[in-house]
């Protein structure tokens, strides 16, 4: 069986996740902000008697732009901890054709941060991202 990813816009770019660090997709409703984070912790929210921090994938990509609005979330749980990533759209759940690839063009910004690798789906060559640095915001190195 292919790996399975999760396909969703970020900034306006088709990306993968890997389906298997997402818990949930969901609308998320409403925001609580918390003051002195990160300006990409967008803040908090709660689902299923769980509070959740919310990044805003747009801001830790550039801390000058950000989504600005609560709606498309996908629920990741990293080191033992709930998050809802704030996405444009989430699209549909595709299976893999093919094992990752190296990025072979100049990435901008944040996307150089985040990216991981290419990786075909649906006919398509699409950058697959790292959760985990997104999570950590602006200031993260890609490893």
């Amino acid at each position: 069986m292919a790996d399975l990813l999760l396909i969703v816009r970020i900034d306006g770019e088709r990306v993968a996740l890997p389906a298997g660090d997402v818990e949930s997709v969901v609308e998320l409703e409403g925001l609580t902000p918390v003051p002195g984070v990160p300006r990409h912790v967008a803040g908090l929210s709660a689902l299923r008697s769980r509070v959740l921090t919310v990044i805003d994938c747009v801001a830790s990509l550039d801390p000058l732009r950000s989504i600005a609005l609560v709606g498309d979330a996908v629920v990741v749980v990293v080191e033992g901890h709930p998050y809802a990533l704030l996405v444009d759209a989430v699209e549909d759940v595709v299976e893999a054709e093919g094992e990752p690839g190296p990025v072979r063009t100049a990435l901008t910004g944040g996307w150089s941060r985040v990216a991981t690798g290419m990786i075909e789906a649906e006919g398509q060559l699409t950058l697959l991202v790292d959760i985990g640095v997104f999570i950590s915001g602006p200031l993260a190195r890609a490893a």
